[in-house]
């Protein structure tokens, strides 16, 4: 008997998780019968009634765990606390907003037995439902991983994916706070395969991921995955140094032989002063970044807090 966890991180999600529950519950029940599987929603601290809903759903059906936070610690946390949780010999990360249908389950779990893979990437051929700008944002920000990180990514995929627990367990040993799940399983290693599919159009609700938070996760990515902006920030310091002894050499010959009249004006002057100046802050800012990721690492703090666990066994440290 195989075993399978469906990891379902949700977030003031009220008006979609009856329906994905449902669909989800019609794709358990229809697995083989080699297969066990079980619903593991965590509630990131929602603040509608997804925690009540949640809660009348684990009441009547024993397959379906729920993990409540003490607050909202975000989409990836979320992940993390449901791969903490599973104890099954497969999982399945999935958002419940449904644009991920839960339908293509039982192709991935084919594909994996098909290949003996140890993960099975879901890659999105068609993204439905998503502005221009999205789009675009999205495959700039893998094509851009993948030019500044040391581990290549694959394009277009999220954290949309099937699991083994082999990778479960390396996934567990990384003492990270800040992870990025899709860049770490990557970073394991092992068979990992892709799997082509059309995202849908969200079922109901709202995004959860405004420009701001898509801004905060790249950044997050970035620092955690690339020590390029280290050796970019040097090499324009480099630069704004051989640009100042041009300079330097520029007018004093202009000086002598005439042709510059630098004495004369300021705007080559304050040209100068703002582009160090601009150099100098970039490359602190970069470094600030890096020393500021450096400090969340030490504090050492949870990456989650779970207030309530629902149909739930304690994590095993």
């Amino acid at each position: 008997m195989k075993t399978l966890s469906l990891i379902v991180p949700c977030y003031n999600e009220e008006a979609i998780i009856s329906e994905s529950y449902r669909r989800m519950k019609a794709v358990v029940n229809a697995l083989p019968e080699r297969w066990s599987a079980e619903i593991i929603y965590i509630n990131d601290g929602s603040t509608d009634a997804t925690r009540r809903i949640l809660n009348e759903i684990a009441a009547v059906d024993g397959q379906v765990k729920v993990l409540h936070f003490s607050r909202n610690f975000g989409h990836q946390p979320a992940v993390s606390a449901g791969i903490h949780q599973c104890r099954s010999d497969f999982a399945v990360i999935l958002d419940a907003d449904l644009q991920d249908p839960p339908e293509v389950i039982p192709a991935l779990i084919d594909l994996q037995e098909h290949e003996n893979a140890n993960s099975v990437y879901c890659v999105r051929r068609l993204r439905m439902g998503e502005s221009r700008f999205k789009l675009v944002s999205a495959k700039l920000f893998y094509r851009t991983m993948n030019a500044m990180s040391e581990v290549r990514f694959p394009l277009d995929t999220g954290d949309f994916r099937l699991i083994d627990r082999k990778i479960m367990n390396e996934f567990n040993r990384l003492s990270e706070r800040g992870k990025y799940i899709r860049g770490l399983i990557s970073w394991v290693g092992f068979k990992q395969v892709p799997f082509f599919y059309e995202r849908k159009s969200r079922f109901a609700g709202e995004t959860k991921y405004p420009l701001g938070k898509m801004i905060a996760f790249a950044s997050k990515a970035l620092l955690y995955f690339s020590k390029k902006p280290l050796k970019m920030a040097m090499s324009l310091g480099f630069i704004a140094v051989f640009l100042g002894f041009f300079l330097l050499i520029w007018f004093t010959l202009g000086k002598i032989y005439g042709f510059s009249r630098a004495e004369s004006g300021w705007t080559s002057l304050i040209t100068t002063i703002i582009f160090f100046g601009g150099v100098q802050l970039i490359t602190v800012g970069v470094l600030g970044q890096y020393i500021g990721t450096l400090f969340d690492e030490i504090k050492a703090r949870p990456e989650y807090i779970v207030d309530e666990r629902v149909n739930c066994e304690e994590e095993k440290n």
